[in-house]
């Protein structure tokens, strides 16, 4: 049985006029890091405050496996859709729609 040795969490901070769209980017979402080898599982959390952070909690067996999916094709068509909104909102000198904190962990105990 396959236990999830590393995790990586991606804080996601949008602006209040986009989190609606964020929410119907991950609803829709490409699936594209379910065909990756050493991947096991997402979760994406919603603040219940409507203040904080989303959260987008990646299970990978290790380390390794994880930072193939942020090098690979899968990773930019599991992206795409945020970063031409990314792209967008830079062309017309906006402020970006959401911001990145990506941390990563071992998992110390089950």
């Amino acid at each position: 049985m396959n236990q999830n040795n590393f995790v990586a969490i991606n804080f996601i901070d949008c602006e209040p006029d986009y989190k609606e769209h964020f929410e119907e980017l991950f609803g829709n979402r490409a699936h594209a890091i379910d065909r990756m080898p050493g991947f096991q599982s997402m979760q994406v959390l919603k603040p219940k405050d409507g203040e904080s952070s989303y959260l987008i909690i990646s299970y990978w067996e290790s380390e390794e496996a994880f930072k193939q999916w942020t090098g690979s094709p899968e990773f930019i068509e599991g992206h795409k859709r945020g970063f031409a909104d990314l792209a967008k909102a830079r062309e017309e000198g906006k402020n970006p729609p959401m911001k990145s904190n990506f941390k990563t962990y071992d998992v110390l105990t089950r």
